[in-house]
Parts: C-alpha cells; structure tokens; sequence
C-alpha cells in the first residue's frame, strides 16, 4: 500500500469540495483570544471550543433568551403563562448557579 503525501490528499479533498461548508469560511482567522489564553490552557480550550462545548452558565443564558423571545411572540395566554413558570425557574438556576461558583472561588 502506498501512502500518499498529506498536502496530496488535502488537495483531493478541496477538489472534491469537502472543505467548502466550514464554519468561518472566507474570512481571516481571529487568533486573538487564543493567544491571549494562558499556554498550559490552550489546547484544552481549543477542544473544547471545537466541540460546541459552553459552561452551563452560558447555555443557560442562551435557553433564557429563547424563552424570552418565544414568550414574546406568543398569543396564547395560557403558553405565556407556563413560559413565565419556566423562564422564572431558569432564572433562579443561572442565579443559583452563579452564586455557587462565586463562593467556590
């Protein structure tokens, strides 16, 4: 079995158009924050950033987001009504959740 050179497949690859759906595409590479994370962090974060990984605190914001708006567009009153329990309860797990890390630290 012959290996073929790395730059040689890659170039396959392009042609075949498997690299033409990546996030970022066409525009320059931001390297800023990873440079401005500490060395011995770097990969670790790199990892974790390629896997969509986001604390929960993160995502939790995010979700809250989503119920605002989706309670927001809503005309059934009853749907509003359980969006409300729902963002309530998700607010105080992110307060909840903020306090623990502050006392943690």
């Amino acid at each position: 079995m012959v290996l073929r050179s790395v730059e040689e497949q890659i170039r396959e690859a392009m042609e075949r158009g498997e690299f033409d759906d990546l996030p970022g595409k066409g525009r320059p590479l931001d390297l800023d924050a990873y440079f401005q994370t500490p060395e011995h962090l770097r990969m670790a974060y790199s990892v974790l950033k390629s896997g969509d990984f986001v604390p929960e605190e993160v995502q939790l914001l995010k979700d809250i987001e989503a119920l605002k708006a989706e309670l927001n567009s809503s005309d059934d009153e009853e749907r509003r009504r359980f969006l409300g329990r729902k963002l309530a309860d998700m607010r105080m797990k992110f307060a909840l959740l903020v306090e623990q890390n502050r006392r943690a630290r």
